[in-house]
């Protein structure tokens, strides 16, 4: 069976469900596969941490209404090393904020957004191949309820993750990538406790980094940097809490709020690029193309961004005949990526404690983010990039 589509989106994460409604409200027809079911796919718990672009993208693509409600706008953020705590004030130094509302909450909102206009994606529908992408159609192969089934489509948007078909599709002679892999992970915990600070805590304590973040006013998301083989067993509850009380405040601030954890796992830190992020009709978008270590909070943004801006190219195809977005994605994608990566792999190396790296080398970083508490020119910088550097072209709505 096979049937026919102007763009077939590989991914129903916030990389796809982004680029089908910014597609919809041009009226141009879209069908996402997604290879787990409906429940997995809504209720991937992964970052939190929105730039002021994608808010303002979100607001402008009609998806505001709970965001404006129940978000919670950051002006700052706390920075705690050597016993004491500093805050950075992005607003005031950039004019911009970051949003507290949880990835699983846009994925909800644009879910139902595409519901409402009877979208068609495909649940446990798994890509088995991609199929001439030199030419129209395209062809997306895969497979539902035992059935094996072709999507014809004039494109094909690839935002099926690191570990997807998307970017193993491009051929290995024109496909690079670009990998870095850390020699810490992140021990992170979803508690049922209100947040003990107003704003997200970074620490650089000498038993490792420590996170502070929320996901509403009653969950709080907090981590610890671990070892890579370190295991989830060997941390009890009653441990997670004292080394988050010891790295977060120290003797001198009251106690992190404590509650019932209702996740824990550990997550590994990596950074990745895959060069270019096309192949004739095939594009890549979000963690299909690049991936950034959680500490810099822009997993989430670039896969907005990414969508934004492939849909701009799609909707000037389609409308005006015009593709010079559409042959330069790749570039103008990277340039942005790799400004971001840059600052999520100086924030991670920056907070945190690699205990092969020379005394030198940790006295660097302390001096770092002693310069970025005391200068202003410096603080600006961090807080352009914290809150999120422009998008190059973003679609009318």
């Amino acid at each position: 069976m096979s049937h026919r589509t102007q763009v077939a989106i590989i991914g129903a994460g916030p990389a796809g469900l982004m680029l089908a409604h910014m597609l919809h409200l041009h009226n141009i027809s879209t069908v996402i596969l997604e290879s787990r079911d409906r429940e997995y796919a809504l209720g991937r718990i992964r970052a939190g941490i929105l730039e002021q672009g994608t808010v303002d993208i979100l607001n402008s693509a009609g998806l505001g209404t709970r965001l404006k409600q129940e978000g919670m706008p950051h002006h700052g953020i706390d920075f705690a090393f050597a016993g004491e705590k500093h805050l950075i004030d992005v607003q005031k130094l950039c004019g911009k904020q970051v949003t507290v509302y949880g990835q699983t909450e846009i994925v909800r909102d644009l879910a139902e957004a595409r519901d409402s206009y009877h979208g068609e994606t495909l649940f446990e529908a798994e890509v088995t191949a991609i199929e001439n992408p030199d030419s129209s159609p395209a062809i997306v192969s895969y497979r539902q309820n035992g059935k094996d089934q072709t999507l014809q489509a004039d494109f094909i948007a690839a935002c099926d993750g690191f570990h997807g078909i998307g970017r193993r599709s491009i051929p290995t002679k024109v496909l690079k990538t670009y990998d870095n892999e850390y020699p810490y992970s992140w021990l992170g915990i979803l508690a049922k406790a209100p947040p003990h600070n107003d704003v997200v805590i970074y620490a650089n304590h000498e038993n490792g980094f420590a996170l502070a973040s929320m996901r509403s006013p009653d969950v709080t998301r907090l981590y610890l940097q671990v070892e890579n083989d370190d295991s989830v067993d060997n941390w009890s509850d009653q441990q997670i809490w004292d080394a988050l009380d010891e790295r977060l405040l120290g003797d001198q601030y009251a106690q992190v709020n404590r509650g019932e954890i209702l996740q824990k796992g550990i997550t590994p830190m990596r950074s990745f690029v895959a060069e270019p992020m096309s192949y004739r009709r095939l594009y890549l978008a979000g963690d299909a193309a690049h991936i950034v270590p959680p500490t810099g909070a822009k997993g989430l943004n670039l896969a907005i961004a990414d969508s934004a801006i492939l849909a701009s190219a799609l909707i000037n195809h389609y409308t005006k005949d015009d593709d010079h977005i559409l042959k330069h994605y790749s570039d103008i994608c990277l340039q942005r990526v790799w400004k971001v990566e840059r600052f999520s792999w100086w924030c991670t190396t920056a907070l945190h404690r690699n205990y092969k790296e020379s005394e030198f080398n940790q006295k660097i970083h302390l001096a770092e983010l002693d310069l970025l508490v005391t200068s202003e020119t410096f603080a600006r910088s961090f807080a352009e990039n914290y809150t999120g550097l422009p998008i190059a072209h973003i679609p009318d709505f």
